[in-house]
């Protein structure tokens, strides 16, 4: 993929590899970043998104491609030379000094004035809001305040990409989820690009304004978090963004504005044209919200449309998971969200029940 002619390919990677004992870690990644945007790398342990984040910052070399930086093929320059920032996910800060030297650290190498070194860190200390905290240590602050300092301190110098390895791994759930929104806010009053590597489907999808899912060292699909999600074109990427139902089955109609897939379940309606091949083997993903669920048979649905007995019920606050083991034998997970106090579908365990969705929440999948 040639990229070189894209006007917004602010930071570009062409045909990626980073080999390890022969063994390809990244193998032939093309990504295009926009200027301004928060990019996310995600996959599992293993799949090559650590080591395509020290290929950016420059401490593996690649085996072969480029890395393109505004413009600049930046592969050769050491990382001190980068005009590229790394926060880590242990945060990197100095114990023995306070907040306040640990983010005029990297100005200070640089030969910055001192009028300007403080204005520049007082900039910081307001921009993540802990002015009242600079002459702390690091120690004395919560894990939620570190990870802003280390984020201050990586700004600090300004730097035109930043990277950002597992940023918020070491807090606890809640604390994570809180701080996801702070981290986005500050990167974008900043306006700095940014890439963020993560392995948590939700942190991703909360952070990213695009999504590139990896495994085995490839990049398999890039796009919003909404396309991800919603139109996975693969079944590692359905399977690995949230839950998801699969149906496999064959392609038995396949129209311009629609196709069927006959499975052992029933045949299944896609409100599109699949453009492929009769009778060749497809699977179908279905996500569980997507499908309604009753203890009556409802007259107004005509596809999609199967029946089957209620296993187990989970209650998780907002939203109720039912297991349900339709008549072909598969299990399949349906959730229905709990929008009011006193709503109930009275639907309880060992209840035979039907099942529905519309024929555009069905995704066909690539193998």
């Amino acid at each position: 993929m040639d990229l070189s002619s894209t006007p917004d390919a602010y930071l570009r990677t062409d045909n990626l590899v980073k080999r390890f004992d022969g063994v390809a870690a990244v193998d032939r990644v093309n990504l295009l970043i926009r200027q301004g945007e928060i990019f996310a790398l995600l996959g599992s342990s293993g799949c090559g998104k650590s080591t395509l984040l020290r290929m950016l910052a420059g401490f593996e070399t690649p085996t072969s491609g480029r890395i393109v930086l505004n413009g600049q093929d930046i592969v050769g320059l050491p990382p001190y030379e980068r005009p590229i920032n790394m926060m880590f996910q242990s945060y990197a800060l100095f114990p023995h000094l306070s907040i306040w030297d640990n983010i005029a650290f990297g100005l200070k190498r640089e030969g910055m004035p001192k009028a300007q070194i403080k204005t520049r860190v007082g900039e910081m200390l307001d921009l993540v809001q802990l002015g009242d905290y600079a002459q702390r240590k690091p120690h004395q602050l919560s894990g939620g305040q570190q990870q802003r300092v280390a984020l201050a301190r990586s700004l600090a110098k300004r730097p035109q990409l930043l990277l950002l390895d597992e940023p918020l791994g070491a807090l606890d759930k809640k604390l994570r989820e809180h701080t996801q929104f702070e981290l986005v806010n500050i990167i974008e009053k900043v306006g700095v690009t940014c890439v963020v590597v993560t392995h948590d489907q939700e942190e991703a999808m909360t952070i990213a304004s695009r999504i590139a899912v990896m495994s085995r060292g490839q990049v398999l699909q890039v796009g919003t978090p909404r396309e991800v999600y919603d139109m996975p074109n693969c079944r590692f990427v359905a399977d690995f963004i949230g839950s998801v139902n699969v149906f496999e089955g064959r392609l038995t109609e396949d129209e311009p504005n629609y196709g069927v897939v006959e499975t052992s379940l029933g045949a299944i309606y896609i409100d599109h044209g699949v453009t492929g091949t009769l009778n060749m083997p497809l699977a179908v993903a279905v996500r569980p919200e997507k499908i309604d669920i009753s203890k009556t048979r409802p007259s107004h649905v005509a596809r999609n449309l199967f029946h089957g007995k209620v296993c187990e019920i989970g209650y998780l606050g907002s939203y109720t998971t039912y297991i349900v083991q339709a008549d072909n034998g598969q299990r399949l997970k349906i959730t229905e969200a709990n929008t009011s106090h006193h709503a109930s579908s009275g639907i309880t365990w060992d209840d035979e029940v039907f099942f529905w969705w519309e024929g555009s929440a069905s995704v066909e999948l690539a193998s």
